[in-house]
């Protein structure tokens, strides 16, 4: 079966999906209202909360959230076949994710910009809030150890990669600066600057001097180096290391001097990106390589398909961008649906290329099914099957194929690098938060909160001992992460039913995703905690990191799910005064 029929399918349901079903959430639903004051406008100051163009939020709202899950995600899932992959991301896309992420801007924005475990104190008590609070703070540790893990892997696996990354950084402060002051557009600065990127990649793949290999740099892989750390181990240590001093500045600097336009070169980037890669598939015709339905599995794709494809299908850590940054930077309401709902709809184009190019990479339906042997042999192999599909695929549009997998890395990294210090930045609110509740003014330090971040993540990713070696943490955390994700989106999904309903509007757009969502991650969350992690029935894979904080997760969830039960049946309010929410 020739693959551009399953592009064509997700390209039409998402325009669809786009121009109908987002604007009946946005018009009846959320009923946004161009006249409404935003926390842009209502608290600029200029670092946080500063009103933003439409086109450049969504750049900075679409590379935040795409990072490199909505690209693991799926290129493990094929694991059972690519049809219940493919028709989970393009329904949960259109029907959740949209729902989800425009709808946790909206909350925010009618909260004042507060986050969205802010807003469960507000909608479902201050219990609810501080055990929402720790769940979000274990997530973004999370994604902080996860995809470091994936940056300092590829920065080991690509060195041709890394200096394009490098030059990034400096061009886009020099962007900020120089629009900030002048008032001018972002575009052709920012459209040069990614030609600049794509230049130093192209000489950085034929010019070995120029590649950062740091591992050549030790004498090979596995070579002795200090500390009884390996070529590959130091090399793996010292990226880590560089990535959270990065990390630790970019989450501290005003957002427009270096967040804002590094996420829309990193936008441009997507597009064309995508667009190479979609042209490619245009031009090859690849066929499919992988079964519809791999029956002969023993891990079950139900429930576990719906916490594998987090991003990509839908995602808790998109509220975490959407109330936390993009929602303090929304110039007019109405704008929610093109950078929430369309965001989602471009996130979903990525998992869906990804999809493709990982089922067409291989020779025949015989080689893919002897690579992706088992669940965890999927795990281990997704990133670098995508890689290689990706740069096949971009062979269509004439790039040589060591090019085309440079460039297809340098894409993944800067979508996980925005992620990542925006996942920094996220925990250093989040931080902030807790020291206000329990009255410890140092955690409200932006400096100490920030640090705090940086230390965990990076003690996350190295410390754990797995299949991968020193620093196995991304790639032991993987499953957990999915998990959690997709529980903070039920529970957000559920803060913004509490909200339609207690204003008197139809929640069955929000509460059918919501209900979903929670049913099946709860469902695939006991299954792997009892059977996968603790080792009950048998299993020799016990796992006390991943059962700890599973078990840990799992009883937050139930615990914030009965709070809000209880507090919403018993302080609903009396009507649908707009005050009870102090929104205007």
């Amino acid at each position: 079966m020739n693959a551009i029929w399953l592009a064509a399918f997700g390209f039409i349901a998402f325009f669809v999906g786009y121009r109908y079903y987002s604007k009946f959430i946005a018009t009846k639903i959320y009923k946004l209202d161009p006249k409404f004051k935003t926390p842009a406008h209502e608290f600029e100051d200029g670092a946080d909360h500063v009103p933003t163009n439409k086109f450049v939020l969504w750049g900075h709202h679409f590379t935040s959230i795409a990072g490199a899950a909505p690209i693991v995600g799926p290129a493990v899932a094929v694991f059972w076949g690519w049809l219940p992959a493919l028709l989970w991301v393009v329904v949960g896309t259109i029907f959740a994710a949209g729902v989800h992420d425009m709808g946790g801007i909206v909350l925010s924005a009618r909260h004042k910009g507060q986050s969205v475990g802010t807003i469960a104190q507000r909608l479902i008590g201050q219990r609810a809030k501080v055990l929402f609070l720790f769940i979000i703070l274990i997530l973004l540790i999370m994604v902080i150890a996860v995809f470091s893990w994936v940056i300092a892997n590829l920065f080991v696996g690509f060195p041709s990669s890394v200096l394009a990354i490098f030059i990034q950084m400096p061009i886009a402060v020099w962007i900020g600066v120089s629009v900030y002051k002048k008032k001018g557009s972002m575009l052709v600065p920012s459209l040069i600057a990614l030609l600049v990127m794509y230049g130093a990649a192209i000489v950085a793949n034929y010019v070995p001097a120029l590649q950062i290999d740091l591992i050549s740099y030790f004498g090979g892989a596995d070579n002795d180096v200090a500390f009884g750390l390996t070529g590959h181990s130091m090399a793996f240590l010292i990226w880590i290391v560089v990535l959270m001093v990065y990390v630790y500045i970019a989450s501290t600097m005003p957002v427009w001097k270096l967040l804002q336009p590094r996420d829309l070169i990193n936008s441009y980037q997507l597009v064309v990106g995508l667009a190479i890669l979609y042209l490619g598939l245009f031009f090859s015709q690849p066929n499919i390589q992988a079964p519809a339905m791999n029956g002969d599995v023993s891990t079950p794709w139900f429930p576990l398909l719906f916490v594998t494809i987090a991003c990509g299908a839908i995602s808790g850590f998109h509220s975490l961008v959407g109330s936390g940054t993009t929602a303090k930077q929304l110039n007019k309401e109405p704008d929610a649906r093109f950078v929430g709902y369309l965001g989602a709809i471009g996130e979903g184009a990525l998992a869906l290329v990804t999809i493709i190019a990982v089922i067409t990479g291989f020779g025949s339906e015989g080689e893919f099914l002897s690579a992706y042997t088992d669940f965890n042999t999927a795990n281990g192999i997704g990133l670098d099957n995508f890689v290689s599909g990706a740069g096949a695929l971009a062979t269509g549009v004439g790039i040589p194929p060591g090019l085309a997998e440079t460039i297809v890395s340098i894409m993944v990294v800067s979508f996980a690098a925005t992620s990542l210090d925006t996942a920094v930045r996220l925990t250093r609110y989040i931080i902030a938060e807790l020291g206000y509740d329990y009255k410890i003014p140092s955690l409200t330090n932006a400096h100490v909160a920030t640090s705090i971040a940086v230390v965990l993540g990076a003690a996350l990713a190295l410390i754990p001992q797995g299949p991968k070696g020193f620093g196995s943490g991304g790639y032991l955390l993987w499953p957990l992460f999915g998990t959690v994700n997709q529980l903070l989106a039920g529970i957000t999904l559920m803060l913004v039913s509490i909200w339609l309903i207690n204003k008197g509007r139809n929640a069955l757009p929000a509460l059918i995703p919501m209900g979903f969502m929670l049913i099946m991650t709860i469902y695939a969350m006991t299954r792997q905690l009892l059977f996968d992690w603790m080792g009950i029935g048998g299993s020799e894979s016990l796992d006390p990191l991943l059962a700890g904080l599973g078990a840990l997760i799992l009883i937050f969830t139930i615990w914030v799910i009965i709070e809000a039960i209880r507090i919403f049946f018993t302080n609903r309010p009396k009507n649908n005064d707009l005050q009870y929410y102090n929104e205007k």
